[in-house]
């Protein structure tokens, strides 16, 4: 296996170090990443990795040894975590009985006594190597360099310093820290624990995209119209940190899994939360595309997921053509503050509060001007999850009829959002695993191509369909292996 030449070694004097080292992995691995940890028996490597997968899954995950089934896997908002215990192995052959090889490339691995794997260990895992030190224990780290060196930067203690002045100052120095999933962006949120209490720090590094100063405003926005987004309990932007209200746990997404006959209650509040949003005047000067810059966003299904598969864009210029026509004559009226991301990982429960407010708000630091039916397409097609069909035809038709418009209108329009947001959605999947390592989106074209077609059944909508259909490669697992043979590397 390729190493870097100079391992990184961090001293953890007890659990907590432990806990907290696991926190940093779970924060920076992703779909396709492989950690390898040896060491004797009781050096730390399955309390390393229970704390790693807790900070992604939530600290009540069961998660047992895998000494006796050998592999033991989870389910994670971006893709599967395998947990394996090879100790039991007598010979690399068998691994290919456990589906691990495969799995190298297709989730995030965690496995113990890699010394098993022999040949098949992956050259780009990287090694955790835990030693006794002291009461604690030592780990030696070696692997990819670009992951080493977030390592060692975040071991420097400017950033971590601002941070701490921050909580300094609201009161929160000392409070317990657990991981919260990011998306797929460059923040990250470390849940705060203390008695009576738990808050979530935002970290949104400056440079990288994202102004938490953004975030602020349209929280602010929200706020004033009764609806529940984060209450701003501290803040410092320039550094990128705020502090906010933790909403809990019960996003839709995962809500839903566990109880699916809510799903029709729940998606008809959150369309009342857009209705009541959308009354409402939206905060001076925000970006307000037209026509012509929507259809160059949904450009992005040729840039990247055309080009990965076929080399060449295709004819976009047509395309862009086409789409802006239809953006015009069908999607292109008055405009309403429309959030972007109003889906269901994004969306909360908060059955304790009152009315509208009973809907939590995340990820809203992207909202700008738009049509009134852009965010109901991003919930109702959520390209993460399936909703029922007669979910999204009754809340379709109850937001149609609250807008008092016709429903021949509301649905040419709705298609053209549709076909529009699946094409734009293609192109950032297929770059998200071509230029930032994160394959895991790629098992999601499929469902997002199925939703772009069914919009393109449209009779408003025949010629843009024709097109695509010369234009885009269908996503069979050949086209996805190709894109996924670009991979770039996991930063």
């Amino acid at each position: 296996m390729m190493r870097d030449t100079a391992p990184f070694t961090l001293v953890l004097p007890d659990e907590t170090a432990t806990e907290r080292l696991g926190h940093w992995f779970a924060a920076h691995v992703a779909t396709g990443d492989t950690l390898l940890l040896s060491g004797g028996i009781g050096a730390g490597k399955t309390h390393f990795v229970r704390s790693l997968i807790r900070a992604r899954l939530g600290a009540k995950t069961e998660v047992p040894s895998p000494t006796y089934t050998l592999v033991q896997s989870y389910e994670d908002a971006a893709g599967d975590i395998w947990h394996s215990d090879l100790y039991r192995l007598n010979h690399p052959d068998e691994i290919a009985e456990l589906g691990l090889e495969a799995a190298f490339g297709s989730a995030i691995c965690l496995v113990e006594w890699p010394e098993k794997l022999g040949d098949l260990a992956p050259a780009h895992a990287v090694m955790l190597h835990f030693l006794p030190e002291g009461d604690g224990r030592r780990v030696e780290i070696s692997g990819p360099s670009a992951l080493l060196a977030a390592l060692r930067a975040d071991q420097d203690d400017t950033r971590q310093r601002q941070a701490e002045a921050l909580l300094s100052r609201a009161g929160w120095t000392g409070a317990t820290r657990r991981f919260l999933a990011g998306d797929a962006s460059d923040r990250s949120y470390l849940r705060l624990l203390r008695p009576g209490g738990s808050a979530v720090l935002m970290d949104a590094p400056p440079g990288k995209g994202d102004d938490p100063r953004d975030f602020l405003r349209i929280a602010r926005h929200l706020r004033s119209l009764g609806l529940s987004a984060p209450e701003i309990l501290a803040e410092d932007a320039g550094h990128g940190f705020l502090l906010l209200e933790d909403l809990g746990d019960d996003v839709y997404a995962r809500l839903l899994r566990d109880q699916p006959e809510l799903e029709l209650p729940l998606y008809e509040a959150a369309a009342d939360v857009l209705l009541h949003l959308q009354s409402r005047p939206a905060p001076a000067d925000l970006p307000d595309p037209r026509a012509g810059d929507w259809a160059e966003a949904a450009g992005f299904a040729l840039d990247w997921y055309r080009r990965a598969v076929k080399g060449d864009t295709g004819d976009r210029v047509r395309f862009v053509a086409l789409l802006t026509d239809a953006l015009h004559r069908h999607a292109d009226g008055p405009r309403v503050l429309i959030l972007r991301d109003f889906h269901a990982e994004n969306l909360l429960w908060l059955p304790e509060r009152a009315g509208l407010a009973r809907v939590g708000l995340l990820d809203f630091q992207l909202a700008q001007m738009g049509q009134p039916g852009y965010d109901l397409v991003s919930l109702l097609q959520d390209a993460r999850r399936d909703v029922a069909p007669q979910t999204e035809a009754t809340v379709r038709r109850r937001f149609q009829q609250a807008l008092g418009v016709t429903q021949e209108c509301f649905d040419t329009a709705y298609a053209t959002f549709g076909a529009q947001r699946a094409l734009r959605i293609l192109g950032i999947f297929a770059r998200l695993c071509l230029t930032a390592g994160k394959p895991g989106y790629l098992r999601l074209i499929p469902r997002v191509w199925d939703q772009l077609w069914r919009n393109l059944t449209h009779p408003e909508l025949r010629d843009l369909a024709e097109l695509c259909r010369d234009l885009l490669p269908e996503p069979h697992p050949e086209t996805l292996r190709i894109i996924e043979s670009q991979c770039a590397p996991t930063p």
